[in-house]
């Protein structure tokens, strides 16, 4: 399977890691670190030799607690020259832009953006589909409920019994929406939002369950890294400090058919989804040989 971008084909042969790049003054991790365009490029730099293959570039925090609405020409402001000057300096470096508003989105594109990163999935912006047509942008559909101020706390974290099959209804109807507005199917990607209006028991049940996902045959995004599920399960209180809970979750997904995934320690995850490959590889590769041999594969 590839992922066709604006101007780009990535290949999903292999784990493909999006590195985070928070323009705010108040992101859940890491907010303020890299609100400056300065030290925004300086970390986006850091993560590609660290071996992000994406960088994403986001500019309004959806943040658990009081998270605020970004208004569109600030959101612009904060984002564009930072991937202005990664495109210069990073020409090999594909970049994602996370935001829900086409106005940004569209002039993210024109300064080198080559992915648009949608939490709402297109909900919020009715205009975000045919930005995305005419630019021939690659697109990440996520999962949520509700607007940036709530989408990622419980407020709207209800569901009836089956909380994956209504999670997975939900975004397959943005999913068939973008399609009926022209978006390219190659172009698309999914995410099951994980930790976005979800209880922990609800990103844990998507995440064991995510191999039903594989079945649409789109490209599957899965952000865990620092999430507050990870938090629940280590007792880590703290973000950043839940980068070894953050790791086994992203080695279990893509043991389930994600094959993209947005982190902020990039380096370690980097390391982990190599080794996790490899052992993949080797065992496919083996049953390959077996099956030839007329042997039982191991």
């Amino acid at each position: 399977m590839a992922w066709q971008l604006r101007g780009r084909t990535l290949s999903l042969d292999k784990p493909l890691i999006m590195g985070v790049v928070n323009v705010t003054p108040d992101s859940f991790s890491d907010g303020g670190l890299y609100y400056s365009v300065e030290n925004a490029v300086r970390h986006a730099r850091t993560l590609a030799k660290e071996g992000a293959d994406i960088i994403d570039i986001g500019g309004e925090s959806t943040r658990p607690q009081g998270a605020t609405p970004v208004h569109a020409l600030d959101e612009v402001n904060r984002v564009v020259p930072v991937i202005a000057l990664v495109a210069e300096e990073l020409p090999d470096v594909v970049i994602s832009v996370d935001t829900v508003k086409s106005d940004v989105a569209r002039e993210a594109i024109k300064a080198g953006a080559h992915i648009v990163n949608d939490v709402s999935g297109f909900r919020l912006d009715a205009l975000m589909a045919a930005v995305c047509v005419e630019s021939g942008a690659g697109v990440i559909l996520m999962h949520s409920r509700g607007d940036v101020t709530d989408m990622a706390t419980y407020a709207r974290a209800e569901y009836a019994g089956d909380a994956v099959g209504e999670i997975l209804a939900e975004l397959r109807a943005c999913v068939d929406a973008a399609l009926a507005a022209g978006v390219a199917r190659e172009c698309l990607a999914v995410d099951p939002g994980i930790g976005f209006s979800k209880r922990s028991e609800h990103s844990l049940r998507m995440l064991g369950c995510l191999h039903e996902m594989t079945q649409w045959e789109l490209p599957i995004v899965v952000g865990v890294s620092r999430k507050r599920f990870i938090g629940d399960l280590t007792g880590r209180s703290v973000a950043n400090e839940r980068v070894f809970g953050s790791i086994g979750a992203a080695v279990s997904a893509y043991d389930r058919g994600a094959r993209v995934f947005r982190v902020h320690d990039v380096a370690a995850t980097r390391e982990a989804l190599d080794v996790a490959a490899a052992i993949h590889a080797a065992g496919r590769d083996n049953a390959d040989s077996s099956t030839s041999r007329g042997m039982s594969p191991c």
